[in-house]
């Protein structure tokens, strides 16, 4: 090989280095600024293709998108004293690429800490300013509006953009949680006497009720049946009587037949009488 050819090869290896270290490319997710020689050289790239003077020139890089804080839970206390367990978390994104650069050097863990102290710092005030009920339930939306409001002011002099804060959880400690439960299991077991008192009471009462109906009921059907069978023994009675005074004779006759059925139904029994008695009338008779 000759030596133009090892110059040329050289100076072609030169060019591609020097290539490689001047040209970089910024994603669209991204945000990027130039630095020359430590100093803020352009403060917001563009997406695309650029070129840079190597080693004088550096580009610091962070990602654009939104992100989220996820911060560690925290123990505040209410305008009552009451402590409350909260876990929240933050939506934010890089606003003022300079200021970011000058707060938290492009760094994560640095924005991530700097954002957790003044998240930390507006809960605590916030929540100091309201009893449990609303910060719970009552005024939880306009305490996250108004969080999320102050720590946006705060942080734009960061380079921060806060876009919302948000509570995952609240609890109670777990002290505080366990007088609670008793608490409220005292007051349920309260309710459910109460309402198995009312139950017993209104139970009573029914079958008091129908009782009552029951025995009214059966004294009426008593009462119905007994005139049903009194009007029917005296049709009976009457029909007997009507039929038998047509021909006395013969209803003395049946009478006695129907006595001697029921004396001699059973074999094993035995009678002493007069056989001239008025009761073997018609079996003395003959001539029937």
């Amino acid at each position: 090989m000759s030596m133009k050819m090892l110059v040329g090869l050289f100076i072609a290896l030169m060019l591609v280095l020097l290539i490689s270290q001047s040209a970089y490319t910024i994603h669209a997710t991204e945000r990027a600024i130039l630095l020359q020689f430590g100093n803020l050289e352009e403060g917001d790239l563009q997406p695309g293709l650029h070129f840079k003077m190597p080693i004088a020139q550096q580009v610091k890089r962070f990602d654009a998108r939104v992100l989220t804080l996820d911060s560690t839970p925290e123990v505040y206390y209410t305008l009552e004293k009451k402590p409350l367990i909260v876990d929240s978390f933050v939506k934010w994104r890089v606003a003022d690429l300079p200021s970011f650069y000058e707060s938290a050097s492009f760094e994560m863990v640095r924005a991530q800490r700097l954002l957790q102290e003044r998240v930390n710092e507006g809960l605590r005030n916030q929540i100091s300013r309201r009893d449990m009920h609303e910060v719970i339930s009552g005024e939880r939306d306009q305490l996250m509006s108004e969080l999320r409001d102050d720590l946006d002011k705060v942080m734009r002099g960061y380079g921060i953009e806060v876009i919302d804060v948000r509570v995952k959880r609240i609890d109670l400690p777990t002290e505080v949680s366990e007088a609670v439960y008793e608490r409220m299991n005292s007051e349920r077991e309260i309710e459910a006497r109460q309402y198995r008192a009312e139950g017993k009471e209104e139970a009573l009462a029914v079958r008091a009720g129908a009782d009552r109906t029951a025995v009214v009921i059966e004294a009426e059907a008593y009462r119905e049946s007994e005139l049903l069978r009194g009007d029917g023994d005296a049709k009976s009675a009457s029909l007997y009587a009507s039929a038998f005074n047509k021909d006395p004779e013969f209803y003395k006759f049946y009478r006695s037949i129907n006595a001697y059925t029921k004396v001699f139904s059973d074999k094993s029994d035995l009678l002493v009488l007069d056989p001239g008695s008025e009761f073997f009338q018609y079996l003395n008779k003959g001539d029937g």
